[in-house]
């Protein structure tokens, strides 16, 4: 949990006075006709909940109208009901990042302190899905997502260790097949990949790279593998801040963290 706790201070320290200490406008900013479209004119931003320490990986439980995050240095997965009530979901969460649900509903976790990726059957047991590549332990799974078919893509950079402790020679992206045997290495030329979303066809799989600040976008072939990688939008600008979460939406729209400050929404219509 240490190591978590410093890597997040340089972080802080690297994004400096970007981190916003309060709501401005509470107001969308759109600097495009594009996102003029995706919302009303009048739309708000409500701040529901505050007071963490670094927050990740939202998954909203529909059947149960929850929200569930991680808040990594602080070792919990919360949870934010509708009144606004936040409790406590896991603790400890292992220093859990992304988060999200395969087609049976089970919550898969990436695991930063014990270098895994999880899922929490529905008795509540812990079944782990990956911990190593090619018999060395894995840098510290950050994001993740589920195909249709059962597959798990996640990303695997090393923001949840120290360097002497990394055995992976590279910052990878892997796949867990549906029938859970040994992962596949997808991608092995990333920086430091981080956030990961599939176009809603499932044809496409779009990853970004906090280090080198874009999103690439690979083809998804027949037998789940990836290929045809190209740049899709390059984040690189004078602003601070680099791309890390990521999802797209049923029109195929891309929502992206990225340079401009935390907070900032960078969206691009793929359709």
């Amino acid at each position: 949990m240490l190591r978590i706790a410093k890597w997040v201070n340089r972080q802080i320290k690297k994004l400096g006075s970007t981190f916003p200490q309060k709501l401005a406008s509470g107001r969308l900013e759109a600097k495009s006709q594009g996102f003029r479209n995706l919302f009303p004119k009048k739309v708000k931003i409500d701040r529901v909940a505050t007071g963490f320490q670094f927050i990740e990986g939202p998954i909203w439980i529909d059947e149960e109208k929850h929200l569930l995050f991680s808040d990594i240095p602080a070792n919990k997965i919360l949870q934010l009901t509708p009144n606004g009530e936040v409790k406590i979901f896991r603790k400890p969460s292992n220093n859990s990042n992304g988060l999200t649900r395969d087609k049976q509903g089970r919550l898969i976790v990436c695991e930063h302190g014990m270098r895994r990726v999880t899922r929490t059957e529905k008795d509540g047991s812990i079944t782990i899905l990956a911990d190593q590549f090619q018999g060395k332990k894995l840098n510290s799974p950050n994001d993740v997502v589920v195909k249709s078919s059962g597959a798990i893509y996640f990303t695997d950079p090393p923001y949840g260790i120290q360097p002497e402790q990394q055995e992976q020679p590279i910052q990878g992206v892997y796949l867990i097949p549906p029938d859970h045997q040994e992962i596949i290495l997808l991608a092995d030329d990333f920086s430091k990949p981080n956030g990961l979303a599939f176009s809603p066809d499932e044809k496409q799989l779009y990853i970004d790279d906090s280090q080198c600040r874009h999103i690439r976008v690979f083809d998804v072939t027949i037998d789940g593998t990836l290929a045809n990688s190209r740049v899709f939008h390059d984040m690189n600008i004078k602003e601070p801040g680099s791309p890390d979460g990521m999802k797209i939406d049923v029109q195929g729209n891309i929502y992206c963290t990225g340079a401009g400050g935390c907070g900032c929404l960078i969206v691009k219509a793929i359709i």
